[in-house]
């Protein structure tokens, strides 16, 4: 892991004001820190997304109590909603709470995500890994858009949505063990025999770009600018799952050479906020575009991109029959 470039402060301009911004997991690490972050900016309603309800009141209490919140921002509206992307019922409340309660919705950044070494099921039937990352996180995206899409049209700029992706994409397993044409894709990777334990995560996060690069060809840059970034090594519990040995490496070496909570926190802001259209389908790295992993340029990625699409699609409308009426 080579030494990672400093995120210097964010221009003094930068402001949300009259922009709601919608963070799932904001309780801890990345989120709640890129969530502080948007209220030192000035954004007058944020909400933020937790499993268990008791800590996300905590987080809503803490980020109400930072100083500077207190400073610069002391009258936002901070709302906490529910949300477990375990499970397709509760994306489906959680979206239908939002459409309610949220009629204007500038900024949706879809942080929340697992990694661990075990291969387990989601509540859903799916591989855990997948599900938290990838199907529920498309759920809320396909859900929401709609919602983003008409504030751009009621306030004439566009809205953002913005996924945490990785740039740990590239150590991907689908080139050398592809998925055959025959197979569903998503049954393929919900078989145990399929799954690298070391490749589970990245491969998540390569399905994140691959499916951003397609709705992205589906909704107008003028509408929604949508993108995802790569954080950097950043102090989280992301690892919290891992085995011991790998997580005491994994947390040394993000001492060592990683950026800090603070410089994560603004590569959030910067790709869901200050990234134009430059940045609408593409993947971003110490906030500058770039190309990403070449094997989604290939023949091979191409076809798995559309593939993933296909078949999360047939997925996602068994959960919900009029999940693209808008496209």
């Amino acid at each position: 892991m080579l030494l990672q470039p400093h995120i210097p402060e964010l221009p003094k301009y930068t402001s949300l004001e009259g922009r709601t911004v919608l963070v799932t997991g904001g309780t801890n690490g990345l989120g709640y820190e890129s969530a502080r972050q948007f209220l030192t900016f000035k954004a007058p309603r944020l909400i933020i997304t937790a499993r268990n309800a008791a800590r996300g009141v905590e987080s809503v209490q803490a980020l109400r109590a930072d100083p500077d919140v207190i400073k610069g921002n002391p009258n936002a509206i901070i709302d906490m909603f529910p949300l477990d992307l375990d499970d397709y019922k509760s994306v489906t409340k959680f979206c239908d709470k939002v459409k309610s309660e949220a009629p204007d919705l500038d900024v949706l950044v879809c942080n929340a995500g697992i990694s661990q070494m075990d291969f387990k099921m989601s509540a859903s039937g799916h591989e855990q890994i997948m599900q938290v990352n990838c199907y529920s996180n498309f759920l809320v995206a396909l859900e929401l858009l709609p919602v983003l899409r008409a504030t751009a049209a009621k306030k004439g700029q566009p809205s953002h949505l913005t996924f945490v992706g990785s740039a740990m994409q590239t150590v991907h397993s689908f080139a050398s063990n592809p998925i055959p044409p025959s197979e569903n894709v998503l049954d393929f990777l919900d078989n145990a025999k399929n799954a690298s334990k070391l490749k589970r995560y990245n491969d998540s996060k390569l399905a994140v770009n691959a499916f951003v690069r397609y709705i992205a060809t589906k909704v107008s840059s003028s509408e929604v600018i949508i993108n995802d970034f790569c954080p950097g090594a950043v102090p989280t519990n992301l690892e919290h799952n891992t085995p011991w040995l790998i997580k005491k490496i994994v947390t040394v070496l993000k001492r060592t050479v990683g950026r800090s909570i603070q410089e994560g926190g603004r590569t959030v802001v910067y790709a869901s906020i200050l990234a134009g259209t430059e940045s609408h389908g593409k993947f971003l790295q110490h906030n500058k575009v770039v190309p990403g992993p070449p094997y989604l340029d290939e023949d091979a990625g191409k076809e798995f991109t559309q593939r993933l699409w296909t078949d999360l699609l047939a997925e996602l409308k068994t959960v919900d029959p009029q999940i693209t009426t808008w496209m």
